[in-house]
């Protein structure tokens, strides 16, 4: 992980789950601390961060809210920390969404293996964008693509599979990918 958010209220439990994180043999390039959810919202704003540790309640509310709110606008993994009385409660409501929750007092092994968790979760969730933006892509280079064939039967009158070759072969002469010669194409038209 290379840059977590720690949000917390107080300065003695920011610095004691900053050494709870690199006893834990994490070494992130950079951790930022802030201590409400409000200032925790403008981080994000500027910052890519990697993990979202909260240590729960905060001082403008609670904290589940923000949790909910960085799952679904960051590719962050996020990890609340709450008492254990309210624990199950907290996890009801955020757990759908995929906050990791876990009980205060920490338990060190519980905790490492909890990041551990949240880290391999996020790169799950990261791989998964990649594919989703590669086949994003290809979809659109096919729309780009079958939109020229479309112009080239109407201006030209070709059929389809004419249309087709005469991308692929201009494509290859010109050692340029086929959604290049169908921009070209859509463009000259």
């Amino acid at each position: 992980m290379e840059k977590i958010l720690l949000v917390t209220a107080s300065k003695k439990s920011a610095d004691m789950l900053l050494e709870l994180i690199q006893a834990g043999g994490q070494r992130p390039d950079r951790i930022l601390v802030t201590s409400s959810c409000n200032e925790a919202r403008r981080v994000l704003i500027e910052n890519n961060v990697d993990l979202i540790l909260i240590n729960a309640p905060l001082t403008d509310e609670f904290g589940h809210e923000f949790a909910v709110h960085a799952c679904h606008t960051t590719t962050a993994g996020v990890l609340m920390l709450v008492k254990s009385d309210l624990a199950d409660s907290v996890a009801e409501r955020v757990e759908t969404d995929g906050v990791f929750v876990i009980t205060k007092p920490i338990s060190r092994p519980l905790f490492y293996q909890t990041l551990h968790l949240v880290n391999a979760s996020r790169m799950r969730v990261y791989t998964l964008q990649k594919e989703n933006r590669q086949l994003r892509q290809r979809i659109e280079d096919i729309r780009i693509i079958d939109r020229a064939k479309c112009m080239l039967i109407a201006e030209r009158h070709m059929s389809e599979p004419e249309a087709h070759a005469y991308i692929e072969k201009r494509a290859m002469n010109y050692r340029q990918t086929k959604r290049d010669v169908a921009e070209e194409i859509i463009r000259s038209f």
